[in-house]
């Protein structure tokens, strides 16, 4: 069924990943990915159009999978994704948090979930947008510009390089969450170290008065 609805959207051309990208960001189980490289393969020369096209039409449906995940939330997404998709969502929400939204942009979870959970777990809009423009531009963005650079060719591209995007910002993660921790473990031992400083200080000083 949805496999028929994509054929039929991909006949409208940019409109058409308009639409999916529209729908990817709410319900459509089928990632904008594969329309955006069908659509980028037969007109490379338009692939950064497409880019952009799509890119904007998921930040539109970005809100609107949010109000959804405010109002129906857990059981939809059971109902319409695979558990295992929802579990490993909820499960980088409950690691990295805030940043969660930005790591699922990279992974292989159809990016809804991430619009619907953030609504069910009352997560802030204005962040959810944040995280999903830079997720999302970085994924439009490398499909669009392989196809304009290397053109048909780009094809057999694509998965490598998405996966290497996925690997480059795990590790980025890791590195900033390493260094994140090692600055709130100095701030904590400094201002440990400057209580005991206060309370040594404190104690001379009714010593120097007794």
């Amino acid at each position: 069924m949805f496999e028929n609805l994509l054929k039929i959207l991909e006949q409208y051309g940019a409109w058409g990943l308009a639409l999916h990208s529209f729908a990817d960001a709410i319900i459509f189980p089928i990632p904008a990915f594969f329309m955006q490289v069908s659509l980028s393969a037969v007109a490379p020369s338009s692939a950064l159009w497409l880019a952009t096209v799509g890119f904007i039409a998921c930040l539109a449906g970005t809100p609107l999978g949010y109000l959804i995940g405010r109002t129906v939330g857990q059981a939809i997404l059971n109902k319409i994704l695979k558990p295992e998709w929802v579990e490993r969502a909820s499960e980088l929400f409950r690691k990295h948090g805030e940043t969660a939204v930005l790591i699922g942009a990279f992974t292989p979870i159809p990016f809804k979930v991430f619009t619907i959970l953030s609504g069910s777990l009352n997560f802030p809009l204005w962040q959810l947008m944040t995280y999903a423009a830079l997720g999302r531009a970085v994924k439009f963005y490398a499909v669009g510009g392989l196809f304009y650079i290397y053109g048909r060719a780009a094809e057999g591209m694509v998965k490598d390089v998405t996966a290497y995007i996925g690997i480059g910002a795990v590790v980025l993660f890791v590195l900033y969450y390493g260094i994140r921790r090692f600055i709130r473990a100095r701030r904590k031992a400094r201002g440990l170290a400057a209580g005991a400083a206060r309370e040594t200080a404190a104690d001379r000083s009714d010593a120097e008065t007794e």
